[in-house]
Order: C-alpha cells, then structure tokens, then sequence
C-alpha cells in the first residue's frame, strides 16, 4: 500500500486530483484488483488530465513521473524553500521529508503496465513513453519544462531514498521552487477570489543579453556594479534608468535579468495603478532567498497623479524597514519623474510654503541612490550602432550604401537611438535581397 495521507510535509498540493486517483488506482490493484473495474472511469479520467498537462506544459516522456515531479518542484514547503539556494539543511524536518519521499518513490516505482493489463488498454505505454506534437508551452518556457523533464528522469532512477532527497535538494539549490523558483519574471493580477494580490510568472521574455546592446559602457557597468552588489548581499541602491527614447534602457533591466537570474535575481513589473499593493507584494517576497527587483518601466508622473506618494512611502519612510533582499529599479524619459510647467511657478505664489511643494515633487527622485543617465547617440556613434548590428545580423550591403539608407530612415522613423538602429537593421532584414 501506498500511504499518501501519511506524508507529513508533501501534502495538499495545488492541482492533486491526479495524485490522488492514480494513487487509490494503484493501491487498489495491490490490495483488490477485482474492484479495479469499479474504477474504470476515473482510470481514463486520469489519463486525460495527464494528456492535457501535457499540451499545457510541452511535457513528454513519462507523464506520470513529470507529473510527480511537477507537483515537487512547485510544492512551497519549510523544507524546499529552506533548501532553495542555500541547499541542503539541518534539523529533524530531513527525517520527515526522508519518510514523505519515501512514499512518492513508491509511485515513481509502480510499473503503469500493470494497470493497462488489468483494463484491458494501451493508455499507460502510451503515457509513459510520450511523443508530444507540439514541444511549445502555453505555460513554461523550453528551459524550464526541460529541467522538470531531466529531474523526472534523474527520480524515476533512484536506487534509494536517500538518492531521492539528495537529487531533489540539488533541483532547489539550483534552480529554487514554485513559481518564484522556475521563472525569472512576474506581473501583478488581482484574483477576484482572493483578497490579496498575485504574483503570475511571465513565461514569454526576450532574451536580450548586455552585450547586444551597443556602446553605453558606462551606463552599463554602472547598473553591473550596483546589481553584483546586490546579489552578492552587499549594500546596493535603488536604482533609475533615465533619458532619451529609445536609448536601451528596459533592454538593459531585462539583459540584467538575464545574466544574474542563476544567481537568484528575479524581477516583479509594477504599473502605477499597482502601487498601492506594493506593501502586499513585498510582504510575499521579503522572507524568500531570492533577490527581487521590483521593476517600473517608462516611470513619470503628471501633476495631478498621486501614485507617487504610495512608492516615496514604500522605498523609504515607512516604519517596516525595506528588506535587503528587495531593490527598485525604475526607467523613465524624465529625469525628475514629475512632470512640472511653468504655470506651476504662478501658482506657486499663492502656496505659503512653495519650496516644501516641490521638494514634495522632487524627493522621489533622490531616493533612488543610482541615477543612470542614457543619451540619444550622435551621428557617428549611431552609425557606429548599424554597422554593428548589420554585422552581427549578417546584412550583406556596401558600407557606404547601407549607411546612406540609415541616414535616410533615422531622418523619417524617430531620429537618432539605439532603437531606430534596430528597427532599420530589421526592415533590411524583412526585405528580399536584405541578407
């Protein structure tokens, strides 16, 4: 028998109705297999779901066994999320876990086979040794469905327990757990069930590195600097990401994301209508061995917003002390992020104490300790930028020739960025005869 209700911290998993009726399945087969017949419904049912995870998460191979296995890695617990990047740990919580896993092991074990033979089918050979049509994933990404695929591999070969636990604590050290573990990036949604907000992966980045953006060396070793800090547990500053459009500055938070996510670092996307739940989001993140960036693209303010106060207050000023494990990053066109006119200096005759009114307006910006500036490219250094990607694209054109047309699309599409460069560079490559 196989004694699910027994384990003490693997339980009440997220989506358990499989684990459930495939483990009375198989426990009925071992204790009275005339009563399988009675079952035969929820047999089948079984292989559906099994099936359907698979579409949704580009699984194949043994889906039961990635089915276990995904039920692990996501399963938030005080042991994985003591062993996510820190590895293994001390204390009685091994003994528990050793018996939990003892009983998962069990169902790697199980032979399928012996199911089909007794429903008179084929679906558990079929299951077990499953060719997707489809390797896409609506809900991972390639990487990560590749990494609960091999963990489900390494599992089902286990000789012992012990092995068990010890590949298992290797999944977490390396790559963490849950939805904070396997993704690099995250968006707010709020549940119309639950109270607070929800932090939802986002499976679909681009996987822009430093190194594809072209020129900014010092803007870039500026933000290196200060994110190595970071990571590395050392004091490190909020950080602002300023200047012209098009210049490179989201792409560098994402190529920044990128190289450091093996390390911990994971990014959260805030919209200003969201900052009223910052205090929620960090309350969810502030105790997890992660290194989160709290993420505002193309930040500023009119007049008339007020959103700014909720994130003076959540950077500084509130009693709870930030938590060292949570940094801002934000980028934004303006450099003092609230937009004021010069109407605002009549009205500031009539304010008693105009100066306290826009320090109000201007305080947001010193509390971000790093300001990076990012300035539109000249004329050379935006040539400099197309020959580069032309390069790196392989565009095969006459120098001469390509940076006439250049000139000539800058001229008409946004001027003089990083940006334009791109999207000069991927016209050519739309175009027959542009490689």
């Amino acid at each position: 028998m196989i004694q699910l209700e027994e384990c003490i911290v693997y339980r009440n998993f997220k989506d358990q109705d499989v684990l459930h009726k495939m483990t009375d399945l198989i426990n009925t087969y071992i204790e009275e297999r005339e009563a399988l017949e009675e079952r035969r419904g929820e047999f089948y049912d079984c292989m559906n779901q099994l099936v359907e995870m698979s579409g949704a998460y580009g699984f194949a191979g043994n889906l039961w066994h990635n089915y276990l296995t995904f039920l692990l890695v996501n399963h938030e617990n005080a042991f994985s999320m003591a062993s996510e990047i820190v590895g293994a740990v001390q204390g009685s919580i091994n003994e528990l876990v050793l018996q939990d896993f003892a009983v998962f092991k069990k169902l790697y074990d199980f032979d399928l086979g012996k199911l089909d033979e007794a429903f008179g089918s084929s679906c558990c050979r079929s299951i077990c040794n499953y060719v997707n049509v489809n390797e896409n994933s609506k809900m991972f990404n390639k990487r990560i469905r590749d990494r609960i695929c091999n963990l489900s591999k390494k599992l089902s070969r286990a000789a012992t327990t012990e092995e068990f636990m010890e590949d298992m604590v290797s999944f977490y050290k390396d790559f963490g757990v849950g939805k904070l573990g396997l993704h690099k990036a995250f968006r707010l949604e709020h549940s119309p069930v639950r109270e607070r907000v929800d932090i939802v992966p986002i499976t679909n980045i681009a996987h822009v590195h430093l190194d594809d953006l072209v020129g900014y060396e010092i803007a870039k070793k500026k933000l290196i600097d200060n994110t190595e800090a970071f990571v590395s547990g050392r004091k490190a500053n909020n950080c602002l990401l300023f200047g012209d459009a098009g210049t490179g500055k989201s792409s560098s938070v994402k190529a920044i994301l990128n190289q450091y996510y093996d390390r911990g670092l994971r990014i959260i996307e805030v919209y200003k209508h969201q900052f009223q739940d910052l205090n929620d989001v960090i309350a969810q993140i502030k105790n997890r061995n992660y290194r989160f960036i709290i993420y505002m693209d193309d930040l500023s303010f009119e007049e008339f917003e007020i959103e700014y106060k909720y994130l003076k207050a959540v950077i500084e000023g509130g009693l709870e002390k930030k938590p060292e494990n949570i940094l801002i990053y934000a980028t934004s066109n303006r450099r003092h992020l609230v937009r004021e006119k010069f109407s605002d200096k009549e009205e500031r005759r009539d304010d008693l104490h105009a100066s306290d009114t826009v320090q109000e307006k201007l305080s947001l910006v010193s509390r971000f300790g790093v300001s990076i500036f990012f300035c539109a490219p000249d004329k050379k250094e935006f040539q400099n930028i197309v020959r580069t990607l032309a390069e790196r694209y392989k565009v095969e054109m006459p120098e001469e020739e390509l940076l006439q047309k250049a000139n000539a699309w800058e001229l008409q599409h946004g001027g003089l960025s990083g940006r334009t460069a791109q999207q000069f560079i991927d016209y050519l490559l739309g175009q027959k005869g542009g490689l």
